[in-house]
């Protein structure tokens, strides 16, 4: 959970930068055998996707267990725990399944001095990427050359989030500070040219420093303290009292919607910078908001295990409350086909259709709670993680892959974001997540039936 003002975390779970980050088993179980010196034949990669292999079956068989345990109820229960057991029995297969996209690390974007809590991407024209962080400044960076080309540090607080503007060189920033900015984020060609690097990452060399936060090394690329600096923003939205953790724009631009930790949502002029609207009605505070690309719909995720549908087609707008999750939801995406993705801290991501949300089209069981995820123009699900993983999913629930974690090119803490690329940029990258280990990685994906065409 991104921070406030004051660098503190919200409650719950721990991601400050000195507390000792979880290793998994596999982890563990790799170090053992490094300490015991043994003799190990098979590669890494082979050994790591075992043990996650075998951790998965015994998780699933413990399931399992616990149902046939439930057999000697009613007849009814009896059947429907059958049912369960079937399904339970077809994910383990399809655990072994080798996965039907190829995922490859491109880019390294090296620079901020804490956590990054949010990525996004130009919607066209300049390739570049946006990035929010705990040491209180956004940054722009070349997507291809890796560079940073411009950071922004007019706020006083840690920076929740970052959206660019849908037809115009602004970003929108919300902060822990109280308030969002509107700022210019205009990049020449030039800039670009002058950063430009062909050299592509390579991991094998990659230093072992757990803060991640180094620069150098294995074609690690970094700001190279060229930066240009900006202070002033165009526009500040104030009006919350208490920390902003999320902002969008809404269609075409003119508004703006933010989320804070009052409990609120607030809906701006983007001009003008003013409060058109006070969004109440959540009990907790909100994580997370979002705007959709063609209609003038907001969703906004709280605390309170719920997240809220504001339909502001009509002069008089509407609300709509939906409880699909048991925890926290931390995040809430729209999809080009009028779907709406929410995640959660109860370890499940849940996609619903607008025009009937009463229960959810298809619902992913994960291992580990959800940060801010994202859906690409193909209706690829990109699902960050607390645990370091990054997984991919459809809409309909099936899995297609998981970011690499072989030669250390991965995420050493929590992946607080990620975002998908416009295919009309032309870049090499078109994903990239954000961690708290201070990198952000640029990776390529590609669909194996993509390739064959």
């Amino acid at each position: 959970m991104p921070q406030d003002a004051l660098g503190s975390k919200s409650s719950g779970k721990k991601r400050a930068g000195g507390v000792p980050r979880v290793r998994s088993h596999t982890d563990a179980e790799l170090q053992y055998y490094r300490d015991q010196d043994h003799d190990i034949i098979l590669p890494a990669s082979f050994r790591a996707r075992l043990h996650d292999l075998f951790l998965h079956i015994e998780k699933e068989f413990e399931a399992l267990y616990t149902e046939n345990l439930a057999l000697s109820g009613p007849s009814s229960q009896k059947v429907k725990a059958a049912n369960k057991l079937r399904v339970q029995t077809s994910k383990i297969v399809s655990s072994f399944k080798n996965d039907s996209v190829s995922c490859r690390m491109v880019r390294e974007y090296v620079g901020h001095r804490d956590g990054v809590w949010d990525v996004a991407v130009s919607r066209g024209g300049t390739p570049v990427i946006a990035t929010a962080s705990a040491d209180q400044t956004a940054c722009i960076w070349g997507i291809d050359g890796g560079r940073n080309l411009l950071q922004y540090t007019g706020h006083s607080g840690s920076v929740n989030s970052v959206k660019f503007h849908p037809s115009q060189d602004l970003i929108l920033s919300a902060s822990g500070d109280h308030s969002a900015h509107i700022w210019q984020a205009a990049i020449t060609p030039d800039q670009l040219r002058v950063h430009s690097s062909e050299d592509e990452v390579d991991g094998s060399d990659r230093e072992d420093e757990d803060d991640g936060g180094g620069i150098g090394g294995g074609g690690r690329l970094s700001d190279g303290g060229g930066a240009a600096s900006l202070r002033t923003p165009l526009r500040e939205l104030t009006g919350h009292t208490s920390v902003v953790i999320a902002a969008d724009w809404l269609p075409g631009g003119d508004q703006a919607i933010t989320a804070a930790w009052d409990r609120t949502a607030n809906l701006y002029d983007a001009h003008t910078g003013e409060l058109l609207s006070q969004l109440i009605g959540h009990d907790q505070e909100l994580t997370h908001c979002c705007s959709h690309p063609m209609q003038r719909l907001v969703v906004t995720a709280s605390k309170d295990t719920t997240f809220r549908l504001w339909d502001f087609r009509e002069p008089i707008h509407s609300v709509s409350v939906f409880q699909g999750h048991t925890e926290s939801v931390t995040s809430v995406s729209f999809t080009r086909e009028d779907k709406v993705v929410s995640g959660s801290d109860d370890r499940s991501v849940k996609v619903w259709d607008v025009k009937n949300m009463r229960s959810p089209l298809a619902t992913i069981r994960l291992d580990s709670p959800v940060n801010r995820l994202a859906v690409s123009s193909t209706n690829v699900i990109a699902i960050p993680h607390d645990n370091r993983h990054v997984r991919l999913y459809d809409l309909s629930g099936n899995r297609l892959a998981r970011l690499p974690r072989s030669n250390r090119q991965c995420h050493r803490r929590m992946v607080c974001s990620v975002a998908w690329g416009d295919d009309s940029l032309g870049a090499r990258c078109n994903l990239f997540t954000a961690g708290f280990d201070r990198v952000v990685y640029g990776w390529n994906i590609n669909s194996f039936k993509e390739g064959k065409d």
